[in-house]
């Protein structure tokens, strides 16, 4: 592009900015410099780097400028400095402080200050007697290293001093409101080559317009102006517009997706009897799944209340011989305490015998997208709480090919994969059982999902004669597929920058 054609396209604001800037120009003196609005010059600045007519250097510094009793001293001069004035004149502390216009902090500090430096001898009468020494008597005749770096131009790097300075910089630092060290970010603004060529041109020409009006149009006289070209293949600053939580979303969007497919949400509680989180699944009392170190256990209260008699009746019976079933069961006394225990749930699936015991139609479809909660390792792939898609379908001539056909249709929509792989499992709740995984592009085959088809001893017992297909997904890791993460507790970040850059959802 032309560098007539660059200088026509600039902003007022570009304009305003170029032909105001000096070679590595610091950003607050450019600021001065063009009488605009520290963030008008900013943008500015970021169109003219986008143009590469400039380049900006950003450094954190030391920087010392002056405090209020700072400013007061560089103009009516240093405590000690009046202090010495005042003893040639009159001796006594109460007359000094008087003549030299002091305060009592001020007179202790130039007590201490010119007593180090050798320029007074005190006596004690009923009062202190102050006089000059011959060394004092000298400094009158010559500024001191602290008033010479009072006069200096602020603010000032702290790394620019030179060791006279650093030791004045010391010695007033600790004094009361002198000077204030802070640390900021200094932007230096330079020319590149091009920049320097048009900050000539920069303010040359007729005036250009930026607006159409409506009483442009209405008179006319629009076709008389000369309106700014606009550059639309200029690259500008991107923009981020509010949106949902990346992870939230998801959630949501499969939710919307699994009931468009026909099926039924099913809600629970979050705090479960064990009962339903394991009995009523035919997990037997002792199975180390019950243990502490894989489930939570609610302190207080530590029981709940169970179901009527009839379903607890038919799980004791199905625990312990098999029941109205073909199985022979655990062989075991089944305690209704341990039943009536109270915890956190440990897996979707809990909530499906809570549902199968309530007449549903049959054939039907159910599923639940709940939080649950087990005792783990926190790692890349694996949290304490997390969130599961379970469900399960009901009908009569459901066979294990339906399922394994419906976990993969199911996954490779979700998800987006392109391979999954099926392996036998073992569930207390199913048989047969599987397990569904696919290729994660970080961590390779990634397991998504538990399945199978309900066993009698957990149908049956609750009123149903038909098989019934059931899974449950753990959605954080569809999600880890979907959004591109590879950490799973950055579902939950607060990092802006990934949370800007996050995936399109489903």
């Amino acid at each position: 592009m032309k560098a007539d054609d660059i200088v026509n396209k600039l902003h007022p604001l570009e304009r305003k900015v170029l032909s105001s800037l000096t070679d590595k120009i610091l950003f607050s003196e450019l600021v001065k410099k063009t009488g605009l609005k520290d963030v008008e010059v900013m943008r500015g600045i970021q169109w003219l780097s986008n143009k590469k007519l400039i380049t900006s250097e950003e450094k954190v510094k030391e920087i010392i400028e002056l405090d209020k009793n700072g400013e007061q001293y560089k103009q009516i001069g240093l405590p000690e400095r009046r202090f010495l004035e005042a003893v040639t004149k009159v001796k006594k502390i109460s007359e000094i402080k008087k003549k030299a216009s002091l305060e009592d902090e001020e007179i202790n500090i130039c007590i201490g200050s010119l007593k180090k430096k050798a320029a007074i001898n005190i006596a004690k009468e009923k009062e202190l007697i102050i006089t000059l020494t011959e060394h004092g008597k000298k400094l009158l005749e010559k500024e001191f290293l602290e008033e010479i770096f009072l006069k200096k131009k602020f603010p000032l790097e702290l790394n620019s001093l030179k060791d006279e300075e650093k030791f004045a910089f010391n010695n007033l630092i600790k004094r009361k409101e002198i000077l204030k060290k802070e640390i900021k970010k200094i932007k230096t603004i330079s020319f590149t080559k091009l920049g320097k060529e048009l900050s000539k041109k920069a303010n040359s020409g007729k005036e250009q317009l930026d607006t159409l009006t409506h009483e442009m149009l209405k008179k006319g006289d629009w076709k008389k102006k000369d309106f700014r070209p606009y550059d639309v293949s200029i690259n500008v600053p991107k923009t981020f517009a509010g949106k949902r939580q990346p992870y939230a979303e998801f959630v949501e969007k499969v939710r919307e997706k699994v009931v468009s497919m026909g099926f039924v949400e099913m809600t629970g509680p979050i705090i479960e009897l064990e009962f339903y989180n394991f009995d009523a699944l035919y997990q037997p009392q002792n199975h180390p799944a019950r243990t502490w170190s894989d489930t939570y256990k609610i302190k207080k209260p530590k029981k709940g209340t169970l179901p009527d008699k009839k379903i607890l009746q038919a799980i004791k019976e199905v625990h312990e011989n098999g029941g109205k079933t073909d199985s022979c069961g655990w062989n075991y006394k089944w305690n209704e305490e341990i039943a009536a225990k109270l915890m956190p749930r440990s897996h979707d699936t809990a909530i499906s015998p809570r549902f199968l015991s309530k007449n549903i139609k049959i054939p039907g479809k159910y599923f639940s997208l709940v939080r649950c909660y087990r005792p783990d390792v926190i790692d890349a792939t694996h949290g304490v709480e997390f969130n599961q898609l379970g469900g399960f379908v009901v009908g009569k001539d459901l066979s294990f090919r339906d399922l394994l056909g419906l976990l993969k249709d199911f996954t490779m929509e979700m998800t987006g994969a392109t391979e999954v792989k099926f392996f036998p499992d073992y569930f207390p709740f199913t048989e047969p059982s599987v397990q569904i995984s696919a290729k994660h592009p970080e961590f390779g085959w990634m397991e998504l999902a538990g399945a199978g088809i309900f066993r009698p001893e957990l149908t049956e017992p609750l009123g149903i004669k038909e098989p019934v297909i059931a899974w449950g997904f753990g959605i954080d890791r569809l999600a880890m597929l979907k959004l591109g993460i590879e950490d799973i507790r950055d579902l939950f970040t607060h990092k802006i920058d990934l949370l800007r850059s996050s995936k399109k959802v489903l």
